[in-house]
């Protein structure tokens, strides 16, 4: 099973975006990541940090993964308790969720973000975000 912790962070919304994605497995970091998207919203951030994560998941041969955000709207769209109301975020959600049938176990939990420091502060440098 792997785990991962991921975010996305605007410098305004929209706004200059970044995603911070980190990954371990058996309390092993396997890769820590933080990429700048241009300008865009924080949902698509938070979205594309998880794509970008579980892209890399599968690309280890991963087919078991946990997934930690602080973004509850992420968590619950994802989960089918929330609809995906904004049509720019949708084709995103439709491939989260293709990536994510490729898993054969799948979990993503909201978490506080006090619990996601190293995944914020990667989104947050990749951003420009000054701190």
């Amino acid at each position: 099973m792997i785990t991962i912790y991921t975010d996305g962070a605007s410098a305004g919304n929209p706004g200059r975006v970044g995603i911070g994605y980190v990954m371990y497995k058996d309390k092993t970091l396997l890769k820590k990541e933080g990429v700048y998207l241009g300008i865009q919203t924080n949902n698509f951030a938070e979205y594309m940090a998880l794509i970008f994560s579980l892209t890399q998941a599968l690309g280890l041969k991963e087919r078991k993964a946990e997934v930690f955000s602080d973004s509850k709207l992420l968590c619950e769209q994802i989960n089918g308790n929330f609809k995906v109301k904004d049509n720019n975020i949708y084709p995103l959600f439709v491939l989260a969720k293709k990536l994510i049938a490729e898993f054969d176990s799948f979990k993503i939990t909201h978490i506080e973000r006090e619990k996601n420091k190293e995944a914020d502060a990667l989104a947050q440098d990749a951003s420009g975000f000054l701190r």
